[in-house]
C-alpha cells in the first residue's frame, strides 16, 4: 500500500502529460488529415504527387525517428539550438504530421465510397462545391470511416509513449523511473491498467459517437 500511495501520483502527473499530447495530437491531425486527403485527390498533379510522396514517407517510417528528427534535426543540420522548450513542440508536430497522413488515407478512401449521384443531387440543389463537401458528403464520410478512425485513436493511446525518446515525462517514463527505483513490476502494471482504462473511456465515446450517426443509412 505504501508503494502504491508513491507510485500513484508521479504515474497520474505522466497520464496527465500522455493526455495533452493525444489531445493536441487529435485537434491538430484530423482537420489537416483531410487537408492532405483533398491534396491527394487534387486534379493538379503537381499537388497530388507530394501528396503522395508525403503520406508514403510519414507511413514508411517510424514514428520514433521523424519525433528525433524534429528533436535534433535544427541543430544537427541548421546549427540551431531549441532549448529543451522544444521538447513537446517537437513532440506535438511530430505526432500531428504522422497521424494526419494516416488519416488522410481513411478520409480519402470515405470520401470515394460517395456515390457520384450525391454530388450531382447537390449541384441540382444550387450546392456550390464547398457546401456539398461538408454539408453533404463530409457528414457520411464520418460515419463511414468512423471504425478505421477509432482503431488509429487508440493506437495513438498506445503511441504517446514514445515520447520517451524525446525525454518527456509521460506515463510510461514514470513508470520505468519507478519500476528501476522500487526494484518492482509494479509501476509498469498500474500504468497498463490506466492505459487500458483510458482505452475502454475512448472505446466508449466512440461506440458513442457511432450511434449518434445512425441516422443516416446506406
Amino acid at each position: 500500500m505504501q508503494m502504491m500511495s508513491l507510485v500513484i501520483p508521479d504515474l497520474a502527473g505522466g497520464f496527465v502529460m500522455a493526455l495533452e499530447i493525444f489531445v493536441v495530437t487529435l485537434l491538430g491531425s484530423l482537420p489537416l488529415g483531410v487537408i492532405i486527403a483533398l491534396a491527394r485527390m487534387s486534379k493538379v498533379k503537381v499537388i497530388s504527387a507530394i501528396a503522395r510522396v508525403y503520406i508514403s514517407f510519414m507511413r514508411g517510417t517510424p514514428l520514433m525517428l521523424q519525433l528525433m528528427a524534429l528533436m535534433f534535426g535544427p541543430y544537427y543540420l541548421l546549427g540551431i539550438s531549441m532549448g529543451s522548450d522544444w521538447k513537446f513542440g517537437a513532440c506535438a508536430i511530430g505526432f500531428i504530421l504522422n497521424y494526419a497522413a494516416y488519416f488522410a488515407e481513411i478520409y480519402r478512401s470515405g470520401i470515394q465510397s460517395i456515390p457520384v449521384g450525391h454530388y450531382e443531387a447537390a449541384e441540382v440543389l444550387g450546392y456550390s462545391k464547398v457546401q456539398t463537401f461538408f454539408y453533404i458528403v463530409l457528414p457520411q464520410v464520418i460515419k463511414r470511416i468512423l471504425p478505421a478512425m477509432g482503431n488509429e485513436i487508440i493506437t495513438l493511446v498506445k503511441d504517446t509513449s514514445l515520447a520517451f525518446v524525446l525525454g518527456i515525462a509521460e506515463m510510461f517514463t514514470e513508470a520505468k523511473a519507478l519500476a528501476a527505483s522500487f526494484v518492482s513490476m509494479i509501476p509498469y502494471v498500474i500504468a497498463a491498467a490506466i492505459y487500458w482504462i483510458f482505452t475502454l473511456v475512448v472505446e466508449f465515446i466512440l461506440n458513442r459517437i457511432e450511434k449518434k450517426l445512425d441516422y443516416y443509412h446506406d
